[in-house]
């Protein structure tokens, strides 16, 4: 009896241990053992070895959460126990309270369950705004038509959580329907397989667009037999002939200057403003301005693209508020100045050369000489004591020999040795060609021009005319000027020589539009029959004066 009294005790310890083994296998799949100690043993039970008493927890089961199985410790084994063998395989295993659970877990850990059941979705938070839209219906083991519902749940979420202030909002792209996208053969197959009606209504159309182009052409035939009226483009300062001309030359402002002299610059500043849309009234330089545009129509009518062209440039000193009256005046009577030079009282002597200027006309005699001193060719404006009719179909260009086309050489031997002392001079020197003169630059400018009408057979009907009138005589003197004249390979249409006749009734039967002069007393002679006179400041001439 003793001996199996001890041997059942020592099966009823083991009963227990046993146990203890089976309840840690009802909440986890690998439940760490613990020995008497309280020490956590490697685990005896297989990962595939069940307990018959010991079965999978069922899904019906309600779980939670929070509730996880612990470890018992080797107390609370020691103290479950059995009074026989049979009952540990017949009746469950008893029940641990939770307290006793998480008295002997060591650590609060979750532990994967034994089974392949997938683990169930997380509960929601019914106070949680957000949880409550996310997993809304979102079971991840719903048919596909159950997912892409909530997949649809999930984007209008984002989407009122992006209208939200402060939120950046989703970048929307549209969305071009398919049938948009057609390969060009396709869309040519549609074409044709369209219906009859359509068809028909596509090529009238076509017959349509061909009436009116058809129209448009004889219309613009008919528009290219008019003659332009657009304003010609000025031609480039490079290859123009520029004449530079001053506001009191171009226009009659004598009155106007009367008030800067007496009255001072406000008041004529004043009077301009007040007056500008006032006309200004031709001045010295009006009709050879004219002449000078006739002659680059016609050179535009034989050369359309031609470049060596007058190219007239307003200079002066007035203010830029005197701008507008001188505009309007320009616009007025037609005049082709394009550029002008407004320099508000400081000289435009300086922008002559920047102007590339040929010529300089103005009614200032101190700004002419200083042109001089320059090296540009000027010379002062006189209009003439009474009208004149002057031609508008051919520019006239009158000039004087002597310190105007020549040097001032054989006038200083006159004027020092007298007039037998210079014939003598002259017939000596009769191959020698004179030097040049200040004028002698613009004379070559005008015979370029005449020779582009020579070659288109116009000699008759040329636009320019040139002419030599000097007081030299003929016999005596004139013999030298022809030959340097030839010599320099210019021509002059027509060569007058006075042998000191006086110059005015001369003048008159030539009518030029400007006649260059290098004698005060030449220019005032010619300016009582009326001719348009320039002064030229050159020469021994004006010492003596």
């Amino acid at each position: 009896m003793r001996y199996s009294k001890e041997s059942l005790d020592a099966e009823k310890r083991k009963d227990s241990d046993k146990t203890g083994a089976r309840l840690s296998t009802q909440g986890s799949q690998e439940l760490p053992n613990s020995d008497s100690r309280g020490y956590v043993v490697r685990n005896q039970w297989s990962r595939t070895s069940r307990s018959p008493s010991t079965g999978a927890p069922s899904v019906d089961e309600p779980r939670s959460r929070n509730t996880v199985v612990k470890a018992p410790n080797s107390s609370a084994t020691s103290r479950t126990s059995s009074t026989s063998p049979s009952q540990h395989e017949t009746s469950p295993p008893p029940q641990l309270s939770e307290q006793t659970v998480q008295q002997q877990a060591p650590q609060n850990r979750p532990i994967a369950q034994l089974d392949s059941q997938p683990p169930t979705p997380p509960e929601t938070e019914p106070n949680s705004r957000r949880t409550s839209k996310m997993y809304a219906g979102s079971d991840p083991w719903a048919p596909r038509e159950n997912r892409e519902a909530r997949d649809l749940q999930l984007r209008d979420y984002a989407h009122s959580c992006d209208s939200r202030e402060g939120m950046p909002k989703a970048r929307e792209y549209p969305r071009t329907p398919p049938t948009e996208w057609k390969s060009y053969v396709q869309r040519r197959l549609d074409q044709e397989g369209q219906p009859d009606g359509q068809q028909q209504r596509q090529k009238q159309q076509m017959e349509e667009d061909e009436v009116d182009e058809a129209y448009w052409t004889s219309v613009s035939m008919l528009y290219e037999k008019i003659p332009s009226c657009a304003r010609p483009r000025p031609p480039k300062p490079k290859h123009a002939i520029t004449i530079a001309v001053s506001s009191r030359a171009l226009f009659n402002m004598v009155d106007d200057r009367k008030i800067y002299e007496e009255e001072g610059l406000e008041k004529y500043m004043e009077y301009q403003l007040t007056n500008e849309n006032v006309i200004l009234t031709p001045g010295p330089a009006f009709r050879f301005v004219k002449a000078l545009q006739h002659v680059n129509s016609r050179l535009r009518d034989l050369y359309p693209d031609e470049q060596d062209l007058f190219d007239i440039v307003l200079m002066t000193n007035n203010h830029a508020q005197v701008g507008v009256r001188l505009i309007n005046s320009v616009n007025h009577y037609g005049l082709l100045i394009d550029r002008f030079c407004l320099t508000g009282g400081k000289s435009p002597i300086g922008y002559l050369k920047a102007y590339l200027t040929n010529l300089y006309l103005s009614a200032d005699s101190e700004k002419v000489q200083e042109a001089i001193k320059e090296g540009i060719a000027s010379a002062t404006m006189y209009a003439g004591a009474k009208d004149m009719a002057y031609c508008d179909t051919q520019l006239r260009v009158a000039f004087d020999g002597d310190a105007v086309l020549f040097s001032d050489e054989s006038e200083h031997i006159a004027k020092d040795h007298g007039l037998d002392k210079f014939f003598q001079h002259e017939t000596l020197f009769e191959n020698k060609p004179l030097a040049q003169g200040p004028l002698k630059g613009f004379l070559e400018d005008l015979g370029k021009l005449q020779k582009k009408f020579y070659a288109k057979d116009e000699r008759l009907l040329c636009p320019i005319r040139t002419y030599l009138v000097t007081a030299r005589s003929a016999a005596s003197s004139g013999a030298r000027v022809l030959k340097t004249l030839r010599r320099w390979g210019l021509e002059i249409d027509e060569a007058l020589f006075l042998a000191g006749a006086p110059k005015g009734p001369i003048l008159v039967k030539i009518r030029p539009h400007i006649f260059f002069d290098d004698q005060m007393f030449h220019i005032e002679s010619a300016q009582k029959f009326g001719t348009i006179t320039a002064h030229v400041p050159y020469g021994i001439a004006q010492k003596r004066n």
